[in-house]
């Protein structure tokens, strides 16, 4: 096949590409140019596809021996992903910007743009794992968790669509430690071997998402209000603020019975911020709308016994889900604190991803 290798500059995305040429496979690399700001640099281990990362992402290519490309992505990047967390965050609602980047960019731009050129499917090195089962119907692709469980991405591609699964390799999903893919990167001789993980919002790299919030968005100062409505506290803009936050909020008066308080509800309309107990924040179900189904062997207008996952690294919690008027209805069986409207709803069935959702309503 002739395959689109997306090389961030890091560890995995090299591997994985030096695994797509063992493979056989015809690799021409591509670096992401996703910033607006030229000159960005990378903040230690915050960040990506800075310009460090492109230089690291070309010496890789060149130690494997395939071409090499930078594709300006940027616009696509601000519109889709920049754009649609400062909306989410402005209406109060907490988007995770590495599900819109790997729907809109990863696995929409750059794959649409590939397959116009002539390429079968773009590789990455996310961890998680694609397997190809026979049917009476013909082969079907399913997405599963990968070998690591502790860096498994299938979380944050579940929203790929069933129909980008054929175009997609994930070369490390049978890798069982980050150790091992580093271990392999020095045996290759990839200069990247010992180069740190990024994390964090990588736009921003500074790691200070209020301030970018309101750098972005300006300030909108107003009161933060306890579960009998009084004002404890104010701040500059409920966009900030994210409902089970904790840290942060600066409240002037301390709750009765001493015990630490979190946001249970931004109200943008009245521009509040509301705190309370922890018990305030179970969520017993979840509505989840923009469905976005991986399974067309299982039919979600009937109740499915499944695990769902909500957050990237979050435990798998037991639960029923069903389809009712294009809503995914998720009812749990134990409570889940602190989720946010604008969150992953993320649906499996053992280690295969059936689906997933974005977090509408909790109740």
């Amino acid at each position: 096949m002739r395959v689109l290798a997306a090389m961030s500059g890091g560890v995995d995305s090299a591997v994985a590409a030096a695994r797509a040429v063992d493979a056989g496979h015809d690799v021409v690399g591509v670096h992401m140019a996703l910033s607006k700001s030229r000159a960005e640099h990378r903040t230690g281990s915050r960040g990506c596809c800075s310009v460090e990362d492109g230089y690291d992402a070309r010496r890789a290519a060149d130690k494997l021996g395939i071409p090499y490309y930078v594709w300006d992505l940027s616009d696509d990047f601000e519109d889709t992903v920049v754009d649609d967390f400062l909306s989410e965050y402005a209406a109060g609602r907490t988007p995770n910007p590495c599900v819109r980047c790997n729907e809109h960019v990863k696995f929409a731009a750059l794959l649409e743009r590939g397959l116009a050129m002539g390429f079968d499917a773009v590789c990455t090195g996310h961890y998680a794992d694609l397997r190809d089962i026979e049917g009476s119907d013909g082969v079907r692709h399913e997405l599963h968790r990968a070998a690591n469980h502790p860096k498994d991405q299938s979380y944050v591609l579940a929203v790929m669509g069933k129909q980008v699964l054929g175009n997609v390799l994930f070369p490390l999903g049978d890798v069982p430690t980050k150790d091992q893919v580093r271990v392999e990167a020095a045996a290759r001789g990839l200069g990247v071997s010992l180069k740190p993980d990024s994390y964090d919002i990588c736009f921003i790299a500074d790691g200070d998402t209020r301030g970018f919030l309101r750098k972005r968005l300006g300030e909108n100062p107003g009161d933060i209000v306890d579960e009998t409505g009084a004002v404890v506290g104010q701040h500059l803009g409920a966009f900030a603020y994210t409902v089970g936050q904790r840290r942060g909020l600066g409240l002037g008066i301390p709750a009765k019975d001493g015990q630490p308080r979190f946001v249970t509800k931004i109200d943008i309309d009245a521009n509040l911020v509301h705190v309370g107990p922890v018990e305030a924040l179970d969520v017993y179900r979840i509505v989840g709308s923009d469905t976005v189904w991986l399974a067309p062997d299982l039919d979600p207008a009937e109740p499915l016994r499944v695990g769902v996952q909500v957050r990237a690294h979050g435990r798998e919690i037991p639960a029923t889900v069903q389809s009712v008027e294009s809503k995914l209805l998720v009812d749990l069986d134990e409570p889940l604190r602190g989720l946010a409207a604008g969150q992953s709803v993320v649906v499996y069935d053992g280690s295969r991803v059936l689906g997933q959702a974005t977090v509408e309503e909790t109740k």
